[in-house]
Parts: structure tokens; sequence; C-alpha cells
């Protein structure tokens, strides 16, 4: 896990975990929350999102590939990175569907959300209709919409 101290300066930690499912071992995570301040108008909102996808960029542009860092197991940086991407995806499919808007996750960035989160995602459908039913937005026409989901961003045990 990568940790900036106050003086921005990049400390990487090692992550023991206790076992399958559960937090590393003698490590609680910080009392942090990011939210939008009530009434804050769309654009004020957006850059919110600008600045928080800026600084998921920083900490994984500064992670070493043999980082490990918490979500449900041990994940590297290009999990973290997989995780933002479908985050800032599916809730900006979700704010497009509430405003009736017709907006669809681009191919590509499906494409790679796809295969690092849902490697059991459907193959033979495009990529943006997949992650949408994968993530339980939509249903395909041979699949109802999922209710439950989940993504596998943490990797199997290493040894």
């Amino acid at each position: 896990m990568v940790v900036l101290d106050d003086g921005g300066a990049r400390r990487a930690r090692p992550v023991r975990v206790r076992g399958p499912g559960r937090r590393p071992a003698g490590r609680r995570l910080p009392p942090l929350d990011l939210r939008v301040q009530p009434g804050a108008p769309p654009r004020e909102a957006l850059r919110a999102v600008t600045v928080s996808a800026r600084l998921l960029r920083a900490a994984v542009d500064a992670a070493d590939p043999g980082d490990r860092a918490w979500h449900w197991g041990p994940c590297d940086p290009a999990g973290f990175a997989a995780m933002g991407v479908a985050e800032v995806l599916l809730h900006t499919y979700d704010i497009a569907q509430g405003l009736g808007l017709d907006w669809r996750p681009p191919t590509d960035l499906s494409a790679l959300v796809l295969a690092r989160l849902f490697p059991d995602a459907p193959a033979a459908v495009p990529p943006p209709d997949a992650l949408l039913w994968s993530a339980g937005r939509a249903a395909l026409p041979d699949r109802p919409r999922r209710t439950a989901w989940s993504w596998r961003a943490a990797l199997p045990q290493e040894d």
C-alpha cells in the first residue's frame, strides 16, 4: 500500500492478511469519507469527481506493481485503478439515466474493467452491455438484470 505522509513523501507498507475476505492484521481503515457538500451545484460536484480521479491516478502512478492495498483481500494498483474507472463509468451511467440522457460507457474502458473486475462477464455481447449487466444496471437479451453482484478486485492469495 502506498501511503503519503504529510510532507508528500512516498512510503510503501506491506500488508499482512489474516485470511481470505479479512482486513490486514493490526490495521484499521482510516475514518475518511469523501462527500460533496449538500447544495453544491453540478459543476462543483463534477469538479469533486475530477479531483478524486486525479488523486487515484497519482496514487496508482506512485505505486510499485508489487504494492498491495486492501479491498476485501490484497489488491494491486491495477485493481484499484480498475475499481476507480468502474466507479466513474457506472455512476456516470446512473446519473445519465436519472437525467434522461442516453449515455453508454465507452467500449475500450468497459473492456478493461471487465477483464480485471468481472472475469465471468459474458463475452458474446458488447463490453458496455456486459459491464452494465455485470454491475446490475441492465438486463441482457438472454439474462435478467442482476440483483446481487460483486467485482473481484482482490488478487488470489499470494505465497
